[in-house]
């Protein structure tokens, strides 16, 4: 699984299921949401082979957005995505036995919608993440 968090509004804005995870993945997946919302000025993730891959690097240095990468070991480097994640095996993954990829798909998709906008933050004074988000999206229009 691909997850990808805003750090500011902890919107969760995908989360991608492959049997295998490459930097081909990973730059379809940047490249549709940065249609979709922007282009970041920076990117943060752990060390894996798909993050740290020249082709991602490249891709990103074109687009502007300045990779940053946890140090090895050092997971809290990357807590909202941490955090994240942990919800997601206690509250979806450890309930559910998939069948398919596609299962899977359909089932996290609802979980990252049930996440944004009903799931309130205390981080957030008690907003949902899609509430933060628009927030952030009216203050930028005015």
């Amino acid at each position: 699984m691909l997850t990808v968090l805003d750090e500011h509004t902890r919107e969760c804005l995908e989360i991608r299921v492959e049997k295998r995870m490459d930097s081909r993945h990973v730059i379809e997946t940047l490249d549709e949401l940065m249609t979709e919302r922007g282009t970041p000025m920076y990117t943060r993730s752990d060390n894996g082979a798909e993050f740290v891959a020249k082709r991602l690097t490249a891709w990103l240095e074109e687009k502007g957005v300045t990779p940053v990468f946890i140090e090895p070991g050092s997971p809290w480097e990357n807590g909202f995505v941490e955090s994240f994640q942990g919800k997601l095996r206690d509250e979806c993954l450890n309930e559910e036995l998939f069948w398919s990829r596609g299962e899977a798909q359909v089932v996290l998709d609802w979980y990252r919608d049930v996440y944004n906008r009903e799931r309130p933050h205390r981080s957030l004074g008690y907003r949902t993440p899609a509430e933060a988000a628009m927030d952030a999206k009216n203050r930028a229009q005015n």
